[in-house]
This record gives C-alpha cells, sequence and structure tokens, in this order.
C-alpha cells in the first residue's frame, strides 16, 4: 500500500470510530470508497481496508436505523463487485436479509456480492460467514412475491445460457450451502441427540463438543451393543417411544412389538454399522414422524428444491450425484418424510441418467456402507412407492454393473422378495433379473428355484423369458458337453452372429485355444465366450472388444492364461477389471489406451503375470 493511501486511511479510520452525526459518516464513508476506487495502485489491502473499517463501525454501533443501513450497504457497494465481504460484514447483510428481505439492497446490491462469492470462493470452511450470506441471501429471494421463482432464475444465472457452466467452482459451492442449509433444519434436535457444538459455536471458533446440557426436553432409547455389530437381531422389542419437542422440532418415534429381521454389515468385516441399519429400515421396526417449525420447514423446501433444480442441468449431474454419494445429510433428515419423498426426484433424475458416472452414484460410496440405491429399495426409510423406483435402478445399472454375478448375489440375499413381487406384476426387469438368477445358478435353495420359476411362468412376459432360458441352457449343456477342437480360429471379418452360430453348431467342452484376431466381433460376443468352460487362451488382436465385454469375461472366465488385447478400443475402466483373473500368465495390451497407473495396479495383482506388452501405450 502507498503512504499516501495508508495515510488517507489512517485519517478516515481515526474520523469514523468516533462518530457523531450519521449524514457525516455516510458521506465520510463514501469520500473512503472513492478514495479505495481511485487510488493508482489497486491491491487487495487498499479495497479491504474501508470494508474492515466499516465493519467495526457497524459492529460497534447496533442501534441503526433501517434506512441507515441500507444508506451504509448502498454506500460500499462499489467495493463489493471485486471484494468478498469480511466476516464481520457478512453477519451484518445476514441480518439486513433476514429482517428486511424484501429490500432493495437484497437484489440490487448482494445479489453481484453472492454471485461472486459462488462463482470464485475455493473454501467455505476457511470463511463460513461467506457461505452463511449466501445462505441467508437465497433465503430472502424466497420470501418475495415470486418465491422459488426468483430463486430459479438466480439459479439460472449462475448456470448460464449454454449447455455447460463455464465455472467450476459454482455447483460445490451451491452444494454446500444447500447441505448446511438443510443441516441448520435439523440442528436443534441433533444437538439434544449427540451434545455436539451447534453451526453457531462452530461459526463462532468452537470445535470441541462443549461441556453442556441439552436444552430440550429429552428421552431417548439407547440402542444396545448388538445393534450397532456386524450382525445385530433386534427381537421382542416392546412399544416404546422418544419424543423431542421444541419451537422448531417435534419427533415421535414408535417401535413396534417384534422385529425378527438380521441387520447385516455387508462385504466389509472391519465396516461401521450401516446407516440405513442405525435408523431401522424395515417397516416393522419403527416408524418416524418429524415435524419442523415454520420456517425451518421453509429452509427446507427452499434448498430442496435447490437440489432438484440442480439435478436438471446434464453437466452438473455427474459431479452432483458424485457430491451426494456418501448421503451427506444427518439420519434425522433420512428419517423425514417429507424430505426423503422431495429429494426422491433428485434420485429419479440420477436412475435416469444413461451415463455410468452418475447412475453408478446410487451405490455406496464404499463397502459396508450403504448408499441412495438401498435407501430407496423396498424396505428402506425413503421408500415410498411399490418398487417402481427400485426397479429403474436395478435396470439402469444391471446394464452397466460388469460385477453382474456379485450384484445379482446381492439382491438374492436382501430383496428377492421385492424382485418377485415386481416380476408378479409383470415389470421386465425384475422377470430379467429372475431369469439371470436361475441362468447364474444364483439360488442354492430348491424351494426357493421352484418359487421363482411359478413366478415366472404366472404372467406371459415371465413365461416366454423362461422358455427362452430352458432353451439356452439346453445349448449350454451341448455346447459344454465334452469333446470337439481344442484349438480354433475364425476367419478375418467374421462377426459376432457368426461366433454365435459356431457356436451353436457342436460341442466345444474341450475347446482351450480360441483365436479372433483380424474379425469384426464385438464386446456383444462375451456372452458366448463365457460359456466355453475350458478356454485358457484368447486372442482378439485388432477387434471391436471393449471394455464391456473385458469386464463380462473378468468375471467368468478366471482360468483364462493368455490374453491377447492388441489394437483393441480398450481403456483402463475395462483393463482394471483383469486383477481378478488370477491365473492370467501373459496379457498384451500393445497399441491400447492402457495408463502407467492401471499398469502398476495390474502388475500388483497379477501374482503370476510373467510375460506383458504394453508397447506404443502410456505405461510404455
Amino acid at each position: 500500500m502507498q503512504p499516501r493511501a495508508k495515510k488517507k486511511i489512517y485519517k478516515y479510520k481515526k474520523v469514523l470510530s468516533n462518530p457523531s452525526r450519521w449524514e457525516v459518516v455516510l458521506k465520510e464513508i463514501r469520500t473512503l470508497v472513492d478514495m479505495a476506487l481511485t487510488s493508482p495502485l489497486q491491491d487487495d489491502s487498499i479495497n479491504q481496508a474501508p470494508l474492515e473499517i466499516v465493519s467495526k463501525l457497524l459492529s460497534e454501533n447496533t442501534n441503526l436505523t433501517t434506512q441507515e443501513h441500507e444508506n451504509i450497504i448502498v454506500a460500499i457497494a462499489p467495493l463489493l463487485e471485486n471484494n468478498h465481504p469480511p466476516p464481520d460484514l457478512c453477519e451484518f447483510f445476514c441480518k439486513h436479509c433476514r429482517e428486511r428481505p424484501r429490500s432493495m439492497v437484497v437484489i440490487e446490491v448482494f445479489t453481484p456480492v453472492v454471485q461472486r462469492i459462488l462463482k470464485h470462493n475455493m473454501d467455505f470452511g476457511k470463511c463460513p460467514r461467506l457461505r452463511l450470506f449466501t445462505q441467508e441471501y437465497i433465503l430472502a429471494l424466497n420470501e418475495l412475491n415470486a418465491g422459488m421463482e426468483v430463486v430459479k432464475k438466480f439459479i439460472q444465472s449462475m448456470h448460464g445460457p449454454t449447455g455447460h457452466c463455464p465455472h467450476p467452482r459454482v455447483l460445490p459451492n451451491l452444494v454446500a450451502v444447500c447441505l448446511a442449509a438443510i443441516y441448520s433444519c435439523y440442528e436443534e434436535f441433533i444437538n439434544s441427540r449427540d451434545n455436539s457444538p451447534s453451526l453457531k459455536e462452530i461459526r463462532n471458533g468452537c470445535q470441541q463438543p462443549c461441556d453442556r446440557k441439552p436444552t430440550l426436553p429429552l428421552r431417548l432409547l439407547h440402542p444396545s451393543p448388538d445393534l450397532v455389530s456386524q450382525e445385530a437381531t433386534l427381537s421382542e422389542a416392546r412399544l416404546k417411544s422418544v419424543v423431542v419437542a421444541s419451537s422448531e422440532i417435534h419427533v415421535e418415534v414408535e417401535h413396534t412389538s417384534t422385529a425378527k429381521p438380521a441387520l447385516t454389515a455387508s462385504a466389509g468385516n472391519d465396516s461401521e454399522p450401516n446407516l440405513i441399519d442405525c435408523l431401522m429400515v424395515s417397516p416393522a421396526c419403527s416408524t418416524m414422524s418429524i415435524e419442523l417449525g415454520p420456517q425451518a420447514d421453509r429452509t427446507l423446501g427452499c434448498y430442496v428444491e435447490i437440489l432438484k433444480l440442480l439435478s436438471d442441468y446434464d453437466d452438473w449431474r455427474p459431479s452432483l450425484a458424485s457430491l451426494l454419494q456418501p448421503i451427506p445429510f444427518p439420519k434425522e433428515a433420512l428419517a423425514h418424510e417429507k424430505f426423503t419423498k422431495e429429494l426422491k426426484y433428485v434420485i429419479q433424475r440420477f436412475a435416469e441418467d444413461p451415463r455410468q458416472e452418475v447412475h453408478s452414484c446410487l451405490l455406496s460410496v464404499r463397502a459396508g456402507k450403504d448408499g441412495w440405491f438401498q435407501l430407496y429399495s423396498p424396505g428402506g426409510v425413503a421408500c415410498d412407492d411399490d418398487g417402481e423406483l427400485f426397479a429403474s435402478m436395478v435396470h439402469i445399472l444391471m446394464g452397466s454393473c460388469y460385477k453382474t454375478k456379485k450384484f445379482l448375489l446381492s439382491l438374492a440375499e436382501n430383496k428377492l422378495g421385492p424382485c418377485m413381487l415386481l416380476a408378479l406384476r409383470g415389470n421386465q426387469t425384475m422377470v430379467e433379473i429372475l431369469c439371470l438368477m436361475l441362468e447364474y445358478n444364483i439360488i442354492d435353495n430348491n424351494d426357493t428355484q421352484l418359487q421363482i420359476i411359478s413366478t415366472l411362468e404366472s404372467t406371459g412376459v415371465g413365461k416366454r423369458m423362461y422358455e427362452q432360458l430352458c432353451d439356452r441352457q439346453r445349448e449350454l449343456k451341448e455346447l459344454q458337453r465334452k469333446g470337439g477342437p481344442t484349438r480354433l480360429t475364425l476367419p478375418s471379418k467374421s462377426t459376432d452372429a457368426d461366433l454365435a452360430r459356431l457356436l451353436s453348431s457342436g460341442s466345444f467342452g474341450n475347446l482351450e485355444n480360441l483365436s479372433l484376431a483380424f474379425t469384426n466381433v464385438t464386446s456383444a460376443c462375451a456372452e458366448h465366450l463365457i460359456k466355453l468352460p475350458s478356454l485358457k487362451q484368447l486372442n482378439l488382436w485388432s477387434t471391436q472388444f471393449g471394455d464391456a465385454g473385458l469386464r463380462l469375461l473378468s468375471e467368468h472366465l478366471t482360468m483364462l492364461q493368455v490374453l491377447n488385447l492388441c489394437e483393441t478400443p480398450v481403456t483402463d475402466a475395462g483393463l482394471l477389471a483383469l486383477s481378478s483373473m488370477k491365473s492370467l500368465c501373459s496379457l498384451n495390451m500393445n497399441s491400447t489406451k492402457l495408463s502407467a497407473d492401471t499398469y502398476e495396479d495390474l502388475k500388483a495383482k497379477l501374482p503370476n503375470l510373467k510375460e506383458v506388452d504394453v508397447r506404443y501405450t502410456e505405461a510404455w
């Protein structure tokens, strides 16, 4: 900062530290702002100093009239065009938004300030008052006559008119504001539950749990240690209630008589208890109703609507799905029927998106944790239909899930009842799921198999698909019957149909070496290749065999020893799946889209790999 400018700022600071008449103070503020704007040397200190002076002035004089507030805000508006307001000034702006949401200052002065915050802020954790100001500003917009229409236009202005938002920070900042606002709706109950510091305390610097007692009347049923173990069973639960009441929240929980289902953590043996288990998923276990006060209810409605608006933008949906995949909401929100009912629209948008990066976020973020798929499945706390959304999620996930058998096994263990019910009602996706369970021998119990067959034969579509399955099984037995050649090479220019026709013509139970090099086969032929029980060597050189086929091979041909993928369009997404093929000893990835990281990963996970060709790849 120049010495002359430093002197002037010191002078204004001294004058404004002892205000007498506010009209004089306002004139001095305007002069100070003009000085900062016209200074030949422009830096952060020149612009921030006047804002800090005004911020201190306002914090020391709390008896100003509303008009004086607005006059000061308008006076410093030019400085806010290129500078974030300091924390104390944010508090002042928040208060103005709450007390005068319909003021023209909110629209004319605060709008560009909030737009700049959303476009340029990098971390609300370092400046939480900026987030709080943005939150209060959006709530002020919602209080206008047009309400959500004004908020919608604001979101549109932040995205821009094109199909791709040019500002990468807008979406994560908006989501951060939404999550904080939704959390605040349930904050009083959360604080009474776990005695954790409130948002206000955190904003004021309290990072550790405070030694204070809950201010709310509270009677909590403490769960037994068995409930949060990996295998816990709820039995003979008597009627009990949990009541938490305050000016903002009224919660009532009733546990019904007997709950039998065992709550078992999935794959990860050392995982934490599932969030959905902690919420007591089964309707037989509990019913919970939460009532928010009028203000909290309006806040919740506003910010859930914003999440719905964000999910409507194609370019934002992948990042939004990724940000919401860990289910970053308090369990009180997930137990609130209104919240989960409104959020269902967002989950439906994810389930309808054909991009794998979007719909894969319906699954849990890591093993042992539940995701949106479990939450909105029949029996989940958020499921409010007969399984339509569940069927939609299964359909889109089956289309891109390369671990098909694992996914089917999970459905058979946890959701077989809903699958059979939907199949009985003619849902084609569930009919296909039941047929796949039979085809891949997912179901071991003979009575369950017979029940699935009866379910399939009870509808026209099920009967037709089951007959097709029986035909395929007969062909499979003939194909896998011992005999036939041990080596086979298809002529160049052969197609998927040619391969299928050839394999249906006799027995190939002895086939160990198959060459499809320089043919026109694609990933579609993988469904025929996985039926060859003795296959050990597969040559796919210069074919159109891609990631989808590679994923299917990796799940079924675990005994494959030699694989040639030279000059195929496979990428890291498919090559990573090869890590499950522990018998591989020779792998040719010449001229593929293999990356160095994936190559290192494969080397670490394939102990028998001795011959590798990675020429003309990034790993070369």
